[in-house]
């Protein structure tokens, strides 16, 4: 899986209240969601972010409550991935349940400035600054995390299981 997008940059410890705030968790709609994430880090970001673009942040993305809406609202939003130095673990995992890659990288993030052009290989695990002509190592996505996003999450990866298991009619 290849990813090519601007970045977006954000600090340590962003937690679930600035990805998708509270006020907003009385839907679950993808769409609804999208058109508030990261607002209460920077108000202007949801008018800002455009489809295809990546989100670069430091250490310990995604803590707080567990709640599945903040990466589906990254996701909605059309953000194609999150680069981080390390992540929240109920945050990692609830993003590949819904299919969203997330990279795990310690140069990366301090290295990424707003607005720079980035190439993400993620069967090697190398993130490549196409702006600073510079590259970063991550840890690269296992194939089965992989087959979780090429499905669109968990969900979906089950019901193509479910599928190619079910004799022919």
């Amino acid at each position: 899986m290849k990813l090519k997008g601007r970045a977006w940059k954000f600090g340590d410890n962003v937690d679930t209240d600035a990805i998708i705030p509270a006020r907003y968790l009385n839907t679950s709609d993808p769409k609804e969601l999208a058109r508030h994430v990261m607002e209460d880090a920077d108000k202007d970001f949801p008018s800002k972010v455009k489809a295809g673009d990546l989100l670069a942040a430091g250490a310990n993305f995604g803590c707080g409550s567990s709640r599945e809406h903040a990466p589906i609202a990254i996701k909605a939003a059309g953000l194609q991935a999150v680069v981080a130095k390390s992540f929240a673990r109920i945050f990692y995992r609830n993003a590949f349940n819904i299919g969203l890659p997330i990279f795990e990288s310690d140069d990366a993030p301090d290295k990424i400035k707003e607005g720079d052009e980035l190439e993400i290989d993620a069967d090697k695990g190398v993130i490549r600054n196409v702006t600073k002509n510079e590259e970063y190592a991550a840890k690269p996505i296992p194939p089965f995390m992989q087959e979780l996003i090429s499905a669109g999450g968990l969900i979906e990866w089950t019901k193509k299981r479910l599928k190619a298991s079910q004799p022919p009619t």
